[in-house]
This record gives structure tokens, sequence and C-alpha cells, in this order.
């Protein structure tokens, strides 16, 4: 069976995705993001009421975004050198650690500044779930296993502010604060059951800034910041764009794009793993790009819609097979760095897109906005073409 463009693997039809430990992993990620998108979008209104102003209250999750990428690439690599169930307990068990302290801290600069620190433990913790993963699905059906494993996060993101705000309001900071330090103590006694990591290979190379980190898997993923920039803007600013038609209900968007992203991921992951991954990757990054223009066309139901539409399509299902893609070329014993490499690429361009949007919108309207979204987004998919024979070799 082809498996990608470059590489052909056979089909080994006893090979089983569903097993207790990706069942397992999938509900470590589920906690994690439950216990994350609880504590995200409740922070600011603790920054408001220590006397921070909106702009402030905006740099809770703009720190926590640039401290993740820029520290990913690290992370990822001390992943490999760690193994990745020793990152995730000692990530989980720091971020309960952080969530107590975060209750107890009276000033909001502090809070700031903590969350700089969170944002370190928060990628290592990404990089060793994706790496672990990773190690449980069979190759032949790794894009499809992969994409199961998102709709872990998927859901955890759909319900996750509901309840931390519920909790924030009828129990105040503090009780949402432990609240999130109990998940995280739960992702640890997950990560506990997990078998222990295997021996690690030792790598030969001194440990060094230029052998720590996988750098033509970095190169390559700024294909992932072209097209995130966008989707930092859109998760900032669709409300926003939705109010400003007169459309209602205000959650449509993502609604629709999450409801999309369930439906189409798993048989679009199966059948990349049939033709085989740059196939189905390079039309993602089109429906991207279109999903962006139709916002600029135009901000009634019909065009939310479709662009919603379209943009769970492609979006949803870019990331896992670009990653599945990524991994044929990256040893088994660097999966840590090269997961590291990918989220930092995509959590810079969603944390710039998201900053640099802003004012954008603010002289020159939404339909400039989107249009700089859309161009951006559409240039990923020639980058993405010219590099990928020129860095990606086994």
């Amino acid at each position: 069976m082809l498996l990608s463009d470059n590489v052909q693997v056979p089909v080994d039809t006893a090979q089983r995705l569903f097993t207790p430990r990706f069942f397992l992993m999938c509900g470590f990620s589920f906690t994690v993001f439950l216990s994350a998108f609880q504590l995200l979008p409740v922070a600011p209104y603790r920054i408001l009421a220590l006397g921070g102003s909106a702009a402030v209250a905006g740099l809770f999750l703009g720190f926590l975004t640039y401290s993740s990428a820029l520290t990913a690439p690290l992370t990822g690599a001390f992943v490999d050198r760690i193994g990745p169930r020793r990152i995730l307990l000692i990530s989980s068990l720091a971020i309960a650690s952080f969530s107590v302290v975060y209750a107890a801290l009276p000033t909001y600069p502090l809070m700031l500044a903590l969350v700089i620190v969170h944002g370190a433990f928060w990628s290592g913790l990404l990089a060793a779930s994706g790496t672990y993963v990773t190690s449980l699905v069979p190759v032949s059906r790794r894009a499809e296993g992969i994409g199961y494993w998102g709709l872990s996060t998927v859901l955890a993101v759909s319900v996750a502010p509901t309840i931390g705000l519920w909790v924030y309001t009828h129990g105040g900071w503090t009780a949402m604060c432990l609240e999130s330090a109990g998940l995280n103590l739960l992702m640890a006694a997950i990560a506990w059951q997990l078998p222990q990591d295997p021996p690690r290979h030792q790598d030969a190379r001194p440990i060094a800034f230029r052998t720590l980190l996988e750098w033509r898997v970095l190169l390559i993923s700024f294909t992932l910041f072209l097209y995130a920039f966008g989707y930092g803007g859109l998760t900032s600013f669709i409300a926003l764009y939705t109010d400003a038609n007169n459309v209602t209900p205000r959650a449509l968007y993502f609604t629709v794009f999450s409801l999309t992203i369930v439906f189409t991921r798993p048989f679009v992951g199966r059948f990349a793993d049939r033709v085989g991954y740059r196939r189905v990757f390079q039309p993602c990054l089109v429906l991207i790009s279109l999903a962006f223009a139709l916002l600029a066309l135009g901000g009634s139901q019909p065009y939310l819609v479709a662009s919603a539409l379209i943009f769970g399509a492609g979006f949803g299902s870019a990331y896992p097979v670009f990653l599945a893609h990524i991994l044929q070329f990256v040893d088994d014993n660097r999966r840590g760095a090269a997961f590291g490499s990918i989220l930092g690429m995509f959590d810079t361009g969603l944390g710039t897109g998201s900053i640099a949007l802003g004012p954008i919108i603010e002289h020159f309207g939404y339909r400039a906005g989107w249009v700089t979204a859309a161009t951006l987004a559409a240039l990923a998919l020639p980058f993405f073409l010219i590099m990928e024979p020129r860095v990606l070799r086994r």
C-alpha cells in the first residue's frame, strides 16, 4: 500500500490502532486540554480583578503561547534524551503546582511572570504526548491514528471554557485554580500508569543547541506558521466579526468548524494513509486559504458557514497529515525534537497572527485582515513544494 509519495510500507492488517494504551493517551490529552482551556479564558478576569487593563489581560495567553513556541524545539529534544513518560510526569506535576500558586499570587505581574515558565512545561507536555502516541500508532495507519487522538483535544476544548467559567462564577478564582490542579494531578496519575520508558538511544553527539534541534523539520514547519497566522487572528476576532455582521449565535463559526473536524478528520487520515500524505496535505492548504478568502468576501451567515466548513476540512486535517509525512524522515530517537520543532513554528504563527491582525483590522477593517490571512496561507503551498524536497531526506 502506498503510504506517501516517497515511501512504500507493506500493510500489516493485524496492526491494531485502538489499544488500551492508545485510549489511555487519548484520556490523558483530553484531561490536558480540559484543564488548560478552563484556566485560559478565566485568567483574564483575574488579571482585571487585580487591577490590570484589558490589554494586559490578553498578555496571559500571549505569553503562554510564545513561551511554548520558543521552548518547544528544546523541550522536544529533551523528550528524546529523558523519555516521554518522564516528561509527562514532570510536566503534569509542575503545572499542577503552578495552578496552586496562581490561586495565591496577589498581583498580575507575578501571574504573567509565572505563565512564561508555565509555557515551557506546556510545550514539554505536548511534545511528550505526541512522541508517545506516535510510538503506539501503526506506521500504516499513522495519519488516521494521529487524527483520532487529536479529536480528544477538540472535544476537551469544546467544553472546557464553559466549565471553567461556571466554576469561576460559582466558586471563585481559588476554586478554579484548585480544580485545574486536581485535573493536572489526574494527568500525572494517568502518566504513572503508562509502562516505563524503554532504554533511550544514546546520542553520541555532545549536548549543544545545534545538535538538540531538528533544524530541517523546523525549516519545513514554517509551512505551518504561514497558515497558523490566520488561525490566530480568526480565534481572536471571528466572534467580533460575527457580531459586526449581526449574525447569531456568536459561536456559530467555531461550532460548525469543530463539527466538521469531528466528521472529516478520521476519514481524511485513513485516505491519506492510502494515497500519500503529500497528496492530501496540498489540497488542505488550498482549502485553508479559500476559507479566509470567503471571510474577506462577506460576513453574512452563508459566508461564515461556508468558510467554517471549508476551514474545518482543510485545517482540521492538515496537521495530522503533515505530522505523519514528517515522521517518515525522522529517526525514532528524534521524534521529540521533531514534535518540538513543529509545535514551535505552529505556536509562533498562532501567537503572531493573534497579535498582528488586531492593528490591521483596527486601521483597515476586517476584510484587510482576512485578505492578509488568506495571502499568507496561500504562500504555504509554494513554500512547501519548494522546500520539502530540499530539506527532507532519509
